[in-house]
């Protein structure tokens, strides 16, 4: 039994030594963010992007109003802070990016870090699709009218059936704007004037969307040719987004003062004149109205732990990317509850500005504001466009929310980015951590996803992309990551022990809360939810009409299931390759690095429990 002892404590003392080695690669030093406000500010561009001014304001008023903030606030303090905490203490401890620092945490679970970093490669793949919308749309947005307002253009439909408009005096309107139509016939949205839309019509704002931007076509199985106006959008869009981080952090925490507040100051601005516009109070009341009968439905808890997830950026791995650059004294504790309650008032303040514009938009054509309510792309570039347009100086109001929508989007886009060319610098220091060759696969990333992101601006680009969005980064495959962070932390490595980390970095142990959370909470919360989206799984519709051919839905299953393979795959590897019998191989992939080893009595005693349980097996 002491010779079976004594050959685990050497062979574990091989694989400290191969993790040490690997996790402090000798005359690299790592970079530092110049200020604290740069860390702060890099976190905040990356987590709050554009689900918070078009996924949260949505979500709110389709699951009850006021009443979504209950499921919301507790998933919020269950398992969105906790995790959010995790994995910036974490960065912080170890000073690694997403995948090395599993490796020095519990090398059994570094396929989690793979794992993530896929997920956030098919992220940063089709996220920035968006910004070439946005970019088309502000470049559009410049013109002496806006080409959505009007049904008098090429692209427009039933130009050679329609009459010209004809002029109404009306005792309470100032104009009535009447077009002669047939089936499939374009309607216009004017200023000050009433909407006459007839059966079997589409809006102007549609057609521009569809018919002058995408070029929509019947389906994946026409991609058709490239639209090359999104295509040299999309090369901007990349063009930035190599120039914000081509320096690494030194260029990013520059870059980010700009890009991180002014998203603020144009949402301000917009949520000024959303409230003086006329109909903005019953806008509100739609958005905040409590309806508590909602509470009764599970579809409505799964709405409010998948916005937490996505919202703040969990399990993707750039929380610990972005805070493995931080000084180990930095308060990471404190920062953490800055960051989620600025993540949730943001998204609180953006339903306020959405939903006021709704409301006046809806106040003018005479109808319900469920009638103009959108969310995601659909809000972005049909309902917000179509309410602007009936605004004095539209274009102005046009210019402000696009330029809204490109930073808040650059600032998430770029940070993923620099996550993930961090994590292949960590994870192949000897190839990467020359200058020189980190710049070299920066342009190789993005020029590869710039060629690949081709396919989204064809004429059936819109199709890929809601096959990316609707499988590559669901909210399935991040509760996964997330059920696995916690079990990790909280019974393999220790809640414990990671306290006296964080104690040894902030000089104080935060809230108990925290802790438990990990090691029942979380595990819990998110494992009930996975269950039940899986249960309440459906495949993808677009438009809830078109039905994806089955190689469609094929490549959707083969990128949800490809990053929870990843992680299998890697334990299974891991496993394979250590030395010894089952028992003994789990004992040594579950033992962090040398380094990381607690100084505490209770972290000690903790381990020693665990060691016991194995041994016992």
């Amino acid at each position: 039994m002491f010779r079976l002892v004594q050959m685990e404590d050497m062979q574990l003392n091989t694989l400290n030594d191969r993790t040490n080695a690997e996790a402090a690669p000798k005359g690299r030093q790592r970079e530092q963010w110049s200020r604290k406000a740069e860390f702060i500010l890099a976190t905040a561009g990356g987590i709050i992007g554009l689900g918070n001014i078009w996924r949260f304001p949505y979500l709110c008023y389709k699951n009850g109003g006021g009443v979504f903030f209950i499921p919301y606030l507790l998933f919020f303090c269950t398992f969105g802070v906790p995790l959010f905490f995790l994995e910036t203490s974490l960065g912080q401890y170890t000073r690694q990016g997403g995948i090395r620092c599993w490796r020095a945490i519990c090398p059994l679970f570094e396929g989690v870090g793979y794992g993530s970093q896929l997920v956030l490669f098919y992220l940063a793949f089709y996220y920035v699709i968006i910004l070439a919308w946005a970019f088309r749309y502000l470049f559009a947005s410049f013109s002496s009218e806006l080409p959505w307002a009007s049904c008098l253009n090429s692209w427009n439909t039933g130009t050679e059936n329609r009459f010209l408009p004809i002029l109404i005096h009306c005792p309470h309107l100032t104009f009535l704007f009447v077009h002669f139509a047939n089936k499939d016939t374009c309607s216009e949205y004017r200023p000050n004037h009433t909407l006459q839309e007839f059966e079997n019509g589409t809006s102007s704002v549609v057609e521009y969307w569809e018919r002058r931007i995408l070029g929509l076509s019947s389906g994946i199985e026409h991609v058709g040719n490239v639209r090359w106006e999104l295509a040299l959008c999309l090369l901007l869009a990349w063009l930035l987004c190599v120039l914000c981080i081509w320096n690494g952090v030194k260029t990013t925490g520059k870059v980010v003062y700009f890009t991180a507040t002014f998203p603020y100051v144009m949402l301000l601005v917009l949520l000024v004149r959303g409230l003086t516009l006329p109909g903005a109070k019953e806008g509100i009341k739609f958005y905040l109205y409590p309806d508590v009968s909602r509470l009764s439905d599970p579809m409505v808890w799964l709405d409010a732990s998948s916005q937490i997830l996505f919202s703040h950026g969990i399990t993707l791995g750039i929380l610990t990317t972005l805070s493995s650059y931080n000084k180990s004294t930095n308060n990471c504790y404190r920062d953490c509850i800055y960051l989620c309650l600025l993540n949730g008032s943001t998204s609180l303040v953006a339903g306020f500005a959405v939903f006021s514009v709704l409301g006046f938009m809806a106040k003018e054509h005479g109808v319900d504001i469920s009638m103009v309510a959108e969310s995601g792309p659909g809000l972005a570039f049909i309902a917000y466009p179509r309410a602007v347009a009936l605004m004095p100086f539209p274009q102005l109001w046009a210019i402000c929310f696009f330029s809204m929508i490109i930073s808040l989007g650059i600032d998430s886009a770029f940070v993923n980015v620099e996550a993930l060319i961090t994590n292949i610098v960590d994870t192949y220091p000897s190839i990467f951590e020359n200058k020189r060759r980190r710049k070299l696969l920066l342009l190789a990333i993005g020029v590869a996803n710039f060629l690949g992101g081709l396919l989204m601006v064809t004429e059936g680009g819109l199709y890929v992309f809601q096959l990316f969005d609707y499988y590559s980064c669901n909210g399935m495959t991040l509760l996964f990551f997330a059920i696995l962070e916690s079990v990790c932390i909280g019974w393999i490595y220790g809640a414990d022990r990671l306290y006296d980390n964080v104690k040894d970095m902030i000089g104080y142990r935060p809230w108990p809360l925290m802790k438990y959370c990990w090691k029942y909470l979380a595990p819990v919360i998110c494992t009930c939810t996975l269950v039940f989206a899986l249960v309440r799984y459906t495949p993808l519709k677009f438009n809830n009409t078109y039905e994806y051919p089955w190689w469609g839905s094929a490549i959707g299953g083969f990128l949800s299931l490809s990053t929870p393979v990843t992680v299998l795959l890697r334990m299974l590897y891991a496993v394979s390759v250590t030395p010894g019998n089952l028992r003994q191989r789990l004992k040594i992939l579950c033992t962090p690095a040398k380094e990381l080893l607690p100084a505490s009595r209770n972290a000690l005693n903790q381990e020693e429990d665990f060691q016991t349980f194995l041994h016992a097996g």
